[in-house]
């Protein structure tokens, strides 16, 4: 029963890291069921929750069975109900039979469903609860399935004829949403060999994803990687390092940019790591199911920052990708913890009948919730609305990351990116690096949009010069135009179906080295180890 108990922990815990839900759990210490079992659970689950609550709330089991919550209950007879496997506990398990001593009331109530629906079976009631539920969940559609292909394994031609052999090819992300067809597929123009299709799909029983040539990743987390790959889209210099790997997508498409076109193994290496011991398990496994570990070295366990920028491992090392923790502000959509509609419980139920009673008049608000309790309710406090503190601390360690690559003694490329929206993240850690003491002295500067892969370039969305947030005063970065149109944002909520996302690429000038060098002769040398504060008013 541990994977039903650590689902409704993971929903009803708040998180102070933020980041995606499915990294929460990726990350979560002290669960006993599989992470990713989890997160199938509550992903499916979050889809039928309108019907499992209608179900549960006319077989009337809360009422019977005191023990479960609404929660706990719609998980429960989610698997009881939809699960192949049924319930994933004994059966003699306590909880297992307080769902499954009223399987003939469940088991009618859901046919009852299905036949006020006019659904002949599961799969049109599946689509038909989805149609109801589009107006409580109005972006979700905005947001499609993106999928890349591994070129590490296969090409995109041949994933268009056999696995996406019976999808309807369409011009724009808007034309997805067709309910007619829903088999659609758009071929990304930015990024090569990433496709779009609806959400509800399920890829992960397909053979393409269990052979690792497809990858589910975001289409705004695939910037990083091609960003790096500047002008002409493709890698002809050295080694190349994931500083901040897990769970391993920037890594493996990294991998796949370096064999695309490529006949046999690329003559670069790529070295991932990642602090956490537990993710750089899953990020070794995501390696070896691309294919890629004969060319791909994973450290665990490593923290970037220790590591020597000297050692001669890395002496060929000219491009770093890193993508450091942020507040995770800019992440929504299908990664947003799902807030589960929820049967209502006895006492709700109560309230609700004494409420109907009352005068009209002197009716006071129900401020009592159907919808669980979740960590999404608390990180929108704890990313969109940080407060300063903890936003200047994520900098400055975001700042402190970068610069250390920025000292590798090969490096010509960095990208740094964020799944945040806030300036103090994005812009001005970029304004901080360029006048960093590092920075500086190597002749590191902004990538321009010319120098940027051809899809990139095509990317209007760019950095941003002001930001007002509720509150605070207005804050500025002193970036030139030409810098801040170097960066590159997407935004939650357009018409480009990615969430909030901050890139910037770095390019080593020698000749600004030496500038700043003869800048430098005859100047006091004056101690730059403070830290940022943030913004003055």
């Amino acid at each position: 029963m541990s994977l039903y108990n650590d689902a409704v922990r993971i929903l009803t815990t708040p998180s102070p890291t933020g980041g995606s839900f499915k990294s929460r759990i990726y990350n979560e210490r002290g669960i006993k069921a599989s992470p990713a079992q989890i997160y199938a659970l509550i992903i499916e689950a979050s889809k039928w929750d309108t019907l499992l609550k209608e179900v549960i709330e006319h077989a009337g089991i809360l009422k019977l069975e005191p023990k479960l919550s609404p929660l706990l209950a719609l998980l429960l007879v989610h698997d009881h109900l939809l699960a192949k496997g049924g319930i994933a506990a004994p059966a003699s398990h306590p909880l297992r039979q307080s769902i499954e001593r009223h399987k003939t009331r469940l088991k009618g109530e859901f046919i009852k469903a299905r036949v006020r629906r006019g659904c002949a079976t599961v799969g049109a009631l599946k689509e038909a609860v989805q149609k109801e539920k589009d107006p409580l969940n109005a972006s979700a559609s905005v947001y499609p399935r993106w999928i890349r292909v591994n070129n590490v394994r296969t090409t995109l031609e041949k994933q268009l004829s056999t696995t996406f052999t019976d999808y309807e090819r369409v011009t724009s992300l808007a034309e997805l949403g067709c309910r007619d067809s829903p088999k659609r597929i758009f071929v990304d123009p930015h990024i090569p060999d990433l496709v779009a299709v609806p959400q509800g799909g399920d890829f992960t029983a397909t053979t393409a994803y269990k052979n690792g040539e497809i990858i589910l990743q975001d289409k705004a987390s695939c910037f990083p990687a091609y960003l790096l790959f500047g002008r002409g889209g493709t890698w002809t210099e050295g080694d190349l390092v994931d500083g901040c790997a897990a769970p391993g997508n920037k890594t493996t498409h990294l991998a796949s940019l370096l064999c695309k076109d490529v006949k046999g193994r690329p003559r670069q290496r790529i070295y991932s790591m990642d602090a956490s011991k537990v993710r750089a398990k899953t990020l070794q496994k995501m390696v070896s199911a691309a294919g890629a570990d004969h060319f791909v070295t994973v450290l665990p366990g490593q923290d970037f920052l220790a590591l020597d920028p000297e050692d001669e491992r890395f002496e060929k090392v000219s491009g770093l990708l890193l993508d450091p923790s942020c507040s995770g502000s800019g992440i929504i959509g299908r990664d947003d913890v799902p807030k589960l509609v929820l049967p209502a419980s006895p006492a709700e139920e109560q309230r609700k009948k004494q409420g109907k009673k009352r005068k009209r008049g002197n009716e006071e608000p129900d401020i009592s919730s159907t919808t669980a309790t979740s960590a999404t309710d608390e990180n929108e406090i704890a990313t969109s609305h940080l407060d300063p503190e903890r936003l200047v601390k994520l900098s400055n360690l975001q700042t402190r990351i970068v610069e250390h690559a920025m000292a590798f003694p090969a490096a010509t490329r960095i990208t740094y990116s964020t799944c945040s929206i806030h300036m103090m993240e994005n812009e001005a850690v970029v304004e901080r690096l360029l006048t960093s003491e590092v920075g500086k002295s190597r002749g590191w500067r902004i990538m321009r949009r010319d120098e940027q892969p051809e899809g990139l370039r095509k990317w209007d969305r760019r950095g941003v010069r002001t930001e007002t947030r509720e509150g605070a005063a207005p804050q500025t970065v002193g970036l030139s135009d030409e810098e801040l149109d170097g960066c590159l944002r997407c935004w939650a909520g357009d018409d480009e179906g990615t969430g909030g996302f901050f890139v910037a690429g770095f390019v080593r000038d020698e000749t600004l080295a030496s500038r700043s060098l003869d800048s430098q002769a005859g100047e006091s040398d004056e101690s730059d180890g403070d830290e940022w504060d943030g913004f003055s008013d």
